[in-house]
């Protein structure tokens, strides 16, 4: 049977590659050996003074050098959201043994996910409008500032010349890629698609507007332990930055040339809270549905999943709303579930944290092995399950879902199970 021949509905869509540029390691390896032995990558922000604001946290990257991927010239004219999307594609496409020259390009897609795109550019170029007038402001301000340019300049990287575009939808983002990019190769539009998310957002006027709404925790006198998820004590998220890209290919495909599968994205649940423009539905309304579309779309049952990598944020509503969808969906056997929020580790990477959260759901399928959640300090009575505590553990994962809900009301779920 050719592929051509298949019911494109029917045509299953595999995990080939990954690639990871994460406050807590940069590679695939590292990342993964990172989030096994619980290592913190938050810390006081050094990129700027953050002395005058209530949040001084941030989980950064401190050691990235683009180097071997990108030159001197090329750096100067990309902002650091789209050179972290480049490295890990570069990371997830040799991941994935893909040979490039050998890829059918018009059937090769990009669908990457960013929450605010070049706010750096953005910034740095206002203060040089103000200070200097607008003959110096830079003939790139746009080419660097605008979020499409992460899937644009991917495309460009690796020749891809099938479907590309961003999504943006905050936190949801990377896992809105993710599920579009299943649906354009399960439709036929394409054999291979670089996806997931990548996010540069730890700036002066980022800090400045989400602690004004006071949305950062305030923990100032221990960085370490201030994300939080599940705990009676949570102030608010931590921001961190990174990329995380995925090759997803049509099993045809990969299976004709002899690729190393990692497992099955099979399902994709998007929905609306039409509620609030920050806070989420009570309940976790409509992330509940999200979770009943995607598991419906993967063809699975409630007690098919093992793990989920929640949101987590770190948040009161969020925490608390999210386990109340995960009940709500899932029942008693909610608290069979492993779940963790690495966010405890890497902090919340914005429009990048569904892909980051997507690979390490992905290993946890492929290794059965399932990450922690750590700075479980102060335990929520109405948080009452298992969020694997400070360490890994050893644990069958057939299936395991993914969640990402970001301002808006937008929530998106994906799934990915054992190949």
């Amino acid at each position: 049977m050719t592929e051509e021949s298949v019911n494109p509905m029917s045509r299953k869509v595999v995990v080939t590659g990954m690639g990871v540029v994460s406050p807590i390691g940069i590679g695939l390896d590292n990342y993964w050996n990172a989030l096994l032995e619980g290592r913190n990558g938050i810390d006081r922000v050094a990129c700027f003074d953050p002395t005058e604001y209530a949040s001084q946290m941030a989980a950064e990257i401190k050691d990235f050098d683009p180097i071997a991927v990108l030159d001197k010239k090329e750096q100067k004219r990309m902002d650091r959201f789209v050179q972290y999307a480049i490295v890990a594609a570069d990371q997830a496409v040799k991941d994935a043994n893909l040979d490039l020259d050998a890829v059918e390009k018009e059937r090769f897609g990009v669908i990457l996910g960013s929450g605010i795109g070049g706010i750096q550019t953005f910034e740095n170029q206002i203060k040089v409008l103000a200070e200097k007038g607008p003959k110096r402001v830079s003939p790139f301000l746009v080419p660097m500032m605008i979020g499409n340019m992460a899937s644009g300049n991917v495309s460009i990287f690796l020749g891809a010349k099938g479907v590309n575009y961003v999504i943006t939808t905050a936190c949801a983002s990377a896992n809105h890629a993710l599920g579009e990019s299943m649906r354009a190769i399960q439709d036929g539009i394409a054999d291979i698609i670089v996806t997931g998310g990548t996010e540069a957002a730890i700036t002066p006027l980022t800090y400045a507007g989400f602690t004004s709404m006071k949305a950062f925790s305030r923990r100032n006198e221990d960085p370490k332990t201030a994300c939080r998820p599940f705990n009676g004590d949570r102030d608010g998220f931590v921001i961190g930055e990174g990329a995380g890209l995925i090759v997803l290919e049509s099993e045809e495909h990969a299976k004709a040339r002899g690729a190393r599968i990692y497992g099955e994205l099979a399902g994709y649940g998007a929905t609306a809270d039409a509620n609030h423009i920050t806070a989420p539905a009570p309940e976790g309304e409509g992330a509940q549905r999200a979770m009943k579309i995607a598991l419906a779309t993967a063809g699975l049952n409630t007690t098919d999943i093992n793990y989920i990598n929640a949101h987590g944020t770190s948040t009161p509503l969020n925490d608390k709303f999210e386990i109340q969808a995960i009940k709500g969906v899932y029942g008693k056997h909610a608290y069979d579930l492993k779940i963790s929020s690495t966010k405890s580790m890497h902090g919340h990477l914005l429009g990048a944290a569904a892909a980051i959260e997507f690979i390490a759901a992905t290993k946890a399928v492929y290794h059965d092995i399932v990450p922690p959640t750590i700075n479980q300090i102060t335990p929520d009575p109405e948080l009452d399950l298992d969020f694997i505590p400070e360490k890994p553990q050893n644990h069958k994962v057939n299936a395991a879902m993914s969640n990402s809900l970001g301002f808006g009301g937008h929530n998106a779920v994906v799934v990915v199970k054992k190949y």
